[in-house]
């Protein structure tokens, strides 16, 4: 893992796109750790100022108010702490469902591997967008809603993924003289299976963490997330959208913080599929 860490940073230097992406990612989770202190005006999350309507951007508000006289730049910084929970949440509650059961479907086989992977393909018959709409509408629309929904379209993916893992890794030879020395079927998964599968997955999240947040921007701009005035990136352009003829920067600057994450996460996966997955390290070769 220390190897893989030095090769990353390694290859990070020699790449500026993904040294922007790897500054914006940790930049982004500095903000959110310490939103409440960097927020101007900390407390416009819900508070509304209807004096200072829609102010253009100046040294008192850096990205301008809001239709409700809130301060933009802080709620930008606000939100920035629900992006990243939303990533979180779903990611972890999406692993904590497509893991297990990839790793069963693939090291079990037969009937269990058959009525896993039937279930996971009529989840997948469905886009991702679709699916995630289809039960925040049913669950009622809310944050957490929002997220369980995004995890109930995005634990699939997961679910192949390491299915796909296992199969191969129950064949290596090393597996096969683990059970010639007595270890069972739990030794063998939890010592051979999923640490050998981490790669993979680690590959995935990082790539799925910007699809996730703006999976869940777009879910809140239909009404179906995040709820006023919760100053979620994705309900500050939906709010606004109506003032955007004499207000260009209120959609304008959220759309960008959706944007810049969403890049910068990508450009990170991108970089740590070249650097983790062997093949890709034979190509770059």
């Amino acid at each position: 893992m220390l190897a893989n860490l030095r090769t990353f940073f390694r290859y990070a230097r020699s790449n500026p796109l993904t040294m922007l992406g790897l500054g914006w990612i940790l930049l982004l989770i500095l903000i959110a750790i310490f939103a409440s202190w960097v927020a101007p005006f900390p407390k416009d999350d819900i508070q509304c100022h209807m004096k200072d309507i829609l102010q253009l951007p100046t040294w008192a508000h850096l990205f301008g108010t809001d239709e409700m006289g809130r301060d933009l730049f802080s709620r930008i910084i606000l939100g920035s702490r629900i992006s990243l929970q939303m990533g979180l949440m779903v990611l972890g509650l999406a692993l904590l469902i497509g893991v297990p059961l990839g790793v069963i479907a693939g090291f079990s086989g037969g009937i269990v591997d058959e009525l896993i992977m039937r279930v996971t393909d009529v989840f997948m018959s469905f886009p991702a967008l679709l699916l995630a709409m289809s039960i925040s509408a049913l669950l009622g629309p809310s944050l957490i809603n929002a997220m369980i929904a995004i995890a109930v379209a995005w634990w699939p993916w997961y679910t192949r993924l390491l299915r796909s893992e296992a199969l191969s890794i129950k064949e290596k030879s090393y597996v096969e003289a683990a059970r010639a020395v007595g270890a069972g079927d739990w030794r063998i998964v939890f010592k051979h299976v999923l640490p050998n599968s981490l790669v993979p997955v680690i590959i995935q999240v990082s790539m799925d963490f910007g699809s996730v947040i703006l999976t869940a921007a777009s879910l809140s701009f239909l009404g179906l997330g995040a709820q006023p005035p919760t100053p979620e990136w994705g309900l500050m352009i939906s709010t606004s959208r109506n003032f955007f003829l004499n207000g260009w920067w209120v959609i304008t600057f959220p759309g960008i913080a959706i944007l810049l994450t969403v890049l910068a996460f990508n450009l990170l996966g991108d970089a740590l599929r070249e650097i983790l997955d062997p093949k890709m390290r034979r190509i770059r070769r």
